[in-house]
């Protein structure tokens, strides 16, 4: 009898020391911070002139992926690849409206579809929110002004979904805003704006102090958060307080790299979103001085939206849980600026589809904090489920980067990203894309990093092994 109580207390000491032990070291939080429109042209990434000092921070303690490339040229579509984990060609023809086609299929049978990224960690008891534009729609809703509770991007994904407003009214008329509520209009197309004014004189401002808000709620809890923060800027139209702008007052502004239309089938466009805003009769394409203004003000959006990074940060600090959480920057994908004859995404170019990918997680040792091999935005979601230690999302088109980080020695296959009529897969040494139509194009990245010259009608035996690799890769 003395025995079993004897046991019995030694059971349940363990049982206590263990209840303390899970209490010191619960499940690492996630911090996903969304950039829209930002290509990788941050200080950290080579681009000197441009004014990143927080981001530039992350990077410095983190993971650096320096061949990141997102699944499609378009936020919709690239956002379905990081918050799914799959490619999501099915939608190819659909463009901003995979995720919410998606979420009329779990409507009808939840069971028929894997969890998204959001849906599989709250499963896995983490409290989910999301601030901003996470999704393609600011806030994840639907509707005319994207505000309908009934129309949800992501179902079942958040445990808050949130959009702050303010003067704009609605998500989207915050989605295109110019300073104190000006929303976009056929009257109101300003491509460019420096307003004398805080930095809740845009939505991005908003979005932030209620993503901070959040920041600090979710950190009092026991349970671990997936906190999604999504920044509009640097997304058109190119506006942000002045003191962005006065920051390039006296920088020299880089030269457009490769600014000639492409001969022959390409994936070129008129940039007909971009020339859509009034730009008081210049061209870009052809006027290189207005060209390089208006490359200045995206710079000063980077500033303003790196400002922001830095206040995201700055709490989680403030906090103390950013000794428990891993911390992802993602550009949803890249935007030219004139290169190739275009201002915009949705080509096919190396300009749409690189954008910036940083991980930081605290608790990783690494001798160095760069990660040159090919990856892609799908891969996202199964390495913060290792990084969290959580099961491995098998249904994902993705695999988890911690063997990269760990080695970097070690090369990832290689990257797809699709548009309405074309697909494309990048290696190491080249772009080959196909057309629907039969068409290809490949770039040999050794001798033309600026894929400006079609070589497959030469290169006939890499053509067909570049085909066969990209749709082996399709049927993972």
């Amino acid at each position: 009898m003395r025995l079993k109580l004897l046991l019995l207390i030694v059971l349940l000491s363990s049982c206590k020391q263990q209840l303390e032990s899970d209490k010191k070291q619960p499940s690492k939080n996630v911090l996903l911070i969304c950039i829209d429109d930002l290509r990788p042209e941050l200080n950290c990434f080579g681009a000197s002139y441009i004014k990143s000092p927080n981001m530039d921070a992350l990077a410095s303690k983190g993971i650096i992926f320096t061949n990141h490339f997102v699944n499609a040229p378009s936020c919709g579509p690239s956002r379905y690849s990081l918050l799914t984990g799959q490619y999501g060609l099915q939608y190819r023809k659909n463009h901003n409206q995979a995720l919410f086609l998606r979420g009329k299929a779990y409507a009808k049978n939840p069971l028929s579809l894997p969890p998204t990224m959001p849906e599989y960690f709250k499963n896995n008891g983490y409290t989910t929110v999301s601030v901003g534009k996470v999704s393609h729609h600011p806030g994840g809703r639907g509707g005319d002004n994207w505000d309908n509770d009934s129309i949800i991007e992501i179902p079942n994904a958040w445990t808050q979904h949130i959009m702050p407003v303010g003067d704009w009214q609605t998500p989207k008329g915050a989605m295109h805003g110019l300073a104190n509520g000006q929303a976009r209009t056929p009257e109101h197309r300003e491509v460019m704006e420096a307003f004398n004014g805080i930095d809740s004189s845009y939505p991005d401002g908003l979005i932030v102090e209620e993503g901070l808000n959040q920041l600090e709620e979710l950190a009092k809890n026991d349970a671990p958060f997936f906190l999604a923060i999504g920044l509009i800027k640097p997304h058109l139209p190119f506006g942000m307080p002045k003191k962005y702008l006065d920051l390039y007052e006296d920088v020299s502004i880089p030269k457009i790299n490769h600014p000639e239309k492409p001969n022959g089938k390409t994936t070129w466009h008129k940039s007909g979103e971009f020339m859509g805003y009034n730009h008081n009769g210049k061209d870009p394409r052809t006027d290189f001085e207005y060209a390089l203004k208006l490359k200045k003000y995206y710079a000063a959006c980077i500033s303003y939206a790196d400002k922001h990074v830095g206040d995201i940060l700055n709490k989680l600090k403030e906090t103390g849980a950013d000794k428990n959480t891993v911390v992802v920057l993602w550009g949803d994908h890249g935007w030219h600026l004139g290169e190739h004859g275009i201002w915009g995404k949705h080509s096919l170019f190396e300009e749409s589809l690189k954008s910036p990918l940083i991980i930081y997680d605290p608790s990783l040792k690494t001798s160095t904090n760069k990660v040159k091999t090919i990856v892609e935005t799908v891969d996202v979601f199964p390495t913060l489920t290792e990084l969290c230690e959580l099961p491995n999302p098998e249904f994902s088109n993705g695999e988890s980067l911690v063997p990269l980080i760990n080695d970097k020695t070690r090369q990832k296959k290689a990257a797809v990203a699709y548009s309405g009529n074309a697909i494309t897969l990048r290696t190491k040494n080249y772009r080959f894309v196909e057309h629907s139509d039969g068409f290809v194009e490949l770039y040999n990245h050794a001798k033309d990093a600026g894929e400006t010259l079609n070589v497959a009608e030469e290169n006939t035996e890499q053509v067909i092994a570049l085909k066969k690799q990209l749709h082996e890769q399709l049927k993972k």
